[in-house]
């Protein structure tokens, strides 16, 4: 007995002097790389507060005290900051959405301003839209069967209204897709059928072919857990990929397809194909003729680097990395306990696999330039 004792404390002792020489040597499991050596950010200034860089000062500026006026009763300042965005139709969207999360807080300056000015589109529209969250706020993002019946049931009677709505919002301005993108966005929880469906995606690509958020929608529509099936939503993301044109970050609609995939665990065949693989690369080039202040692009990045990590396609998540600079606050290292650490994980796993070589100090990124060891 005492000798198995023995025995025991010997092996414990053993398993623990080797896991302390393991940790003083680093976890094989983990790569350990110097990080500016392959033109990324050191891991000490990796930054899991945002999932990109925080928007140019005068922005924060402009957004603030246009959100002031509006809150002090001024809805002027919000109606010409829309109207600045001209034909910009995603830019336009974009300033809708801040409006929208502007009247969360109070929208007493929205209710004026639907008074004072009638024949605005934009304030139609984003009374529609406001129509549709209040809905959607009640029903909650949960599987139709998890949602309590009287609920659903609200929901459902609420949306009809907001799709009129937005309709009579279309009258306003016939040329302004925004009016489409609430329809198309209603049309879900409305239970249009795909017929009903493809009328009103034909009213908006015949006013914007590439919004962004229009195509979202869209491809939520056809996904299987909503009226379509995978091999649906992916048909329409490859279409819209396809079609969008330079600069435009509308390619990134097929990896929030890969996303939905991933939520039904059937991305796995699709990554591993050549069709797959190439798709994946044709999304990095388009990226890489995304203007950098898109907001939509860093985190477009982050979910590129993660699904190019899981096609082995190690070159390409290197080069998103190396885009995406510190940012970690961001799916899918947010999933995890330490959203830095899994991050730097697949940077160092993608330097590995990649088979790429330190950079000349004279190519590194300044602001990571560091001494090779």
């Amino acid at each position: 007995m005492t000798h198995l004792i023995l025995l025991v404390l010997v092996i414990a002792v053993s398993a623990a002097v080797t896991k302390a020489r393991k940790s003083k040597a680093g976890n094989p499991a983990q790569p350990q790389v110097d990080a500016a050596a392959y033109g990324l950010v050191p891991r000490d200034r990796l930054d899991p507060r945002r999932a990109g860089p925080p928007p140019a000062p005068h922005h924060r500026k402009e957004s603030q005290a246009i959100a002031d006026a509006a809150w002090a009763g001024n809805w002027k300042p919000a109606a010409a900051y829309v109207e600045a965005a001209g034909q910009d139709w995603d830019e336009r969207w974009s300033r809708l959405s801040l409006l929208d999360s502007i009247a969360n807080e109070d929208d007493g300056w929205l209710k004026a301003w639907r008074a004072a000015d009638p024949g605005s589109c934009d304030a139609a529209t984003l009374e529609a839209n406001r129509m549709v969250h209040a809905a959607w706020a009640i029903r909650g993002s949960k599987y139709a069967h998890e949602v309590p019946e009287e609920d659903m049931n609200t929901f459902r009677a609420m949306l009809p209204a907001a799709i009129e709505a937005a309709k009579r919002a279309s009258l306003l301005d016939p040329a302004n897709p925004a009016p489409w993108v609430v329809m198309v966005t209603t049309a879900r929880g409305a239970q249009y059928e795909p017929e009903q469906f493809e009328e009103l995606w034909r009213g908006l690509v015949e006013r914007a072919p590439f919004h962004y958020e229009a195509h979202w929608q869209g491809m939520q529509y056809w996904c299987a857990k909503w009226f379509g099936s995978d091999q649906q939503m992916m048909d329409f993301a490859e279409r819209a990929m396809d079609a969008a044109p330079a600069g435009s970050p509308l390619p990134g609609i097929y990896l929030h397809a890969l996303s939905e995939l991933e939520k039904r665990k059937t991305h796995a065949s699709t990554l591993g194909s050549d069709e797959g693989k190439k798709r994946l690369r044709q999304a990095a080039a388009a990226l890489a003729q995304v203007r950098p202040d898109n907001e939509r692009l860093t985190p477009l990045r982050h979910l590129l680097a993660d699904y190019a990590m899981k096609a082995e396609l190690y070159d390409v998540a290197l080069e998103q990395f190396r885009a995406i600079g510190p940012w970690c606050g961001c799916k899918p290292w947010t999933d995890a306990d330490d959203p830095v650490a899994a991050f730097d994980l697949a940077r160092g796993t993608a330097v590995r696999l990649s088979g790429a070589q330190p950079l000349p100090p004279e190519l590194r990124p300044k602001a990571v330039q560091k001494q090779v060891m």
